[in-house]
């Protein structure tokens, strides 16, 4: 069973509960909306996708028009909201990067986390190119660095100098450390940190590594309040739901609140920065 037929059969099931949280039976629903006897068992049973419409009836005749809005940001994402790296980066990585930068260019506020790593509008070219050449060599697919790197670039520009964006990374401390590259090239990265943070569209915190565990770690962006991304190992996962995106803004703000910033956070930069002299 494929990852969407998992998402249709899960979306079919909070259907089917609020069936028969109404107490109606599949043939009661279908008469009720006027569609053939076998469309609800479909439905439910993830055969058949509803149409946007057909939830709305489905809450109607269930008194469930509470739902409507979650389960039609849940529709809109079962095709979407799993999606393998090998039919994402299948063309090369720069397709990944200029998928990112229309998202980008529809959001206001991005607040992401990252446990390890220096999130991407911050990168250096030296930095972005060693992350994407471990990208391409793991996941086994078209060499395309330069453009990938340009276009990654690009995105700075567009997010950070223009329009009306704001920017608020959280990342461990640990990404501080994580060699990408070499000495050099996190030399180069750390002090691009320093000057990012200068910048009046972009706030930076750093959990340090001894504070106290309070969610799992993970990586997640959140755009505006319409959408989370995670990126995993063998897919990035779209998360659309407001209830879902709601526990990502309470994990945000939980980090928010352990990580250090201004004069701190730059202590622990130059930190790592002196480690790498000595």
């Amino acid at each position: 069973m494929t990852r969407v037929q998992e998402a249709r059969q899960a979306f079919g099931q909070q259907l089917r509960d609020l069936r028969k949280d109404a107490g109606l039976t599949g043939s009661q629903l279908a008469a009720l909306a006027g569609w053939h006897p076998s469309k609800v068992s479909k439905i439910e049973y993830g055969k058949q996708t509803p149409t946007e419409d057909d939830v709305r009836t489905w809450c109607a005749h269930t008194g469930a028009r509470e739902h409507v809005p979650d389960l039609l940001a849940s529709l809109r994402n079962v095709d979407a909201a799993y999606l393998e790296w090998r039919r994402i980066l299948g063309t090369g990585v720069r397709r990944r990067q200029q998928h990112a930068s229309t998202i980008e260019a529809e959001t206001r506020l991005i607040r992401g986390y990252d446990p390890a790593l220096i999130p991407g509008l911050l990168h250096t070219p030296a930095y972005a190119e060693a992350i994407i050449r471990q990208v391409i060599d793991f996941n086994q697919v078209p060499n395309d660095v330069e453009a990938a790197v340009a276009t990654r670039m690009d995105r700075q520009q567009k997010f950070l100098y223009r329009g009306d964006h704001k920017v608020h990374y959280l990342i461990g401390e640990q990404a501080l450390y994580t060699t990408v590259g070499d000495d050099g090239v996190m030399l180069g990265q750390l002090d691009r940190l320093l000057t990012a943070m200068s910048l009046p569209r972009v706030v930076l915190g750093i959990v340090p590594m001894t504070a106290g565990y309070r969610i799992p770690v993970t990586n997640f962006v959140i755009f505006d309040q319409r959408q989370a991304l995670v990126e995993g190992i063998t897919a990035a996962l779209t998360i659309t739901q407001p209830r879902e995106i709601a526990v990502y803004e309470r994990a945000f703000d939980i980090l928010a609140k352990q990580a250090v910033v201004g004069q701190n956070a730059r202590e622990l930069i130059r930190s790592a920065a002196d480690r790498r002299c000595d």
